[in-house]
């Protein structure tokens, strides 16, 4: 995780080299677990899909079809969404999987309700089940999962945002803040991922490594931390893949950078599953 100076600190191709490999080498070493769940929350239109996508791109090394554009707009349905390593056959993908929800609105009965959020944090939400806006996940219902297996269960929870949104509202601010307890109660660890940092700063726009300069962009982190509740040295922010036709090094970096804390956050949960307590 970088700190932000006072000075230019070139965002370096060995940087990105060494985070590439560590990702492309990790496994989950506890046996029960075949691959590493990251749920993916926030404010609708913060970037949550385009994240994904993005995380695809830098791992093939080239613009990569985007994972969602096939699925409806609304993303109603509880999908999991995994990055292929390669070409050939048998297929193989990488040890670790996205889950991404319909965005957090104001009101109860528009976004996904946070209450399903926290069912799928305990692996209860079945693969392909559509979330209904004006009722939450019941045990009574086909979707939900009441024996969930240690890869249904996410692994780390990343608040995805927006650095050129307004102002949280909120109500928004209050399913967050629900979410986030569970997550703690579960033991789950948190992270945030702060998006769109080129629309949020012109600095930026003009020159990506002006990222560790930016004093609106330190402003901005600094408020969604206080606002969230999650430290500063848990928020990566990163430029998403968007209008590009081909990949950018101090674009990887940052991804890769935020990649890798979401692998070692999620593995130190994995390591530490078998001694949680029942239930958890």
């Amino acid at each position: 995780m970088f700190v932000f100076q006072s000075k230019v600190i070139c965002i370096s191709n060995r940087d990105k080299q060494r985070d590439l490999q560590y990702v492309q080498e990790y496994k989950p070493e506890n046996g029960n677990v075949s691959h590493l769940r990251v749920l993916l929350y926030g404010p609708v239109g913060a970037g949550k899909s385009s994240f994904i996508n993005s995380v695809s791109n830098v791992l093939w090394g080239r613009m990569t079809i985007p994972a969602l554009a096939k699925k409806s707009c609304s993303f109603l349905t509880y999908e999991t969404f995994k990055i292929r390593k390669g070409k050939g056959n048998p297929k193989t993908f990488y040890p670790f999987v996205f889950n991404d929800v319909m965005g957090l609105e104001e009101g109860s009965d528009s976004g996904v309700h946070a209450e399903d959020i926290k069912l799928a944090m305990k692996g209860r939400v079945r693969e392909g089940h559509k979330f209904n806006p004006l009722s939450p996940l019941s045990e009574r219902d086909h979707g939900y999962n009441p024996t969930p297996s240690p890869d249904d269960r996410v692994h780390i929870l990343v608040c995805v945002l927006s650095a050129n949104s307004a102002e949280i509202k909120g109500s928004v601010l209050q399913k967050m803040k629900a979410i986030r307890e569970t997550a703690s109660d579960l033991a789950i660890p948190q992270m945030a991922i702060v998006t769109n940092i080129d629309a949020a700063c012109a600095e930026i726009e003009k020159d990506l490594k002006n990222v560790y300069m930016s004093k609106h962009l330190k402003k901005k982190m600094t408020d969604f931390s206080s606002a969230v509740g999650i430290p500063m040295n848990c928020i990566c922010p990163v430029k998403n893949y968007s209008q590009e036709i081909q990949i950018n090094d101090e674009v990887d970096s940052l991804i890769l950078s935020a990649l890798r804390l979401i692998v070692d956050f999620g593995d130190d949960f994995i390591d530490n599953m078998q001694t949680l307590p029942a239930g958890q």
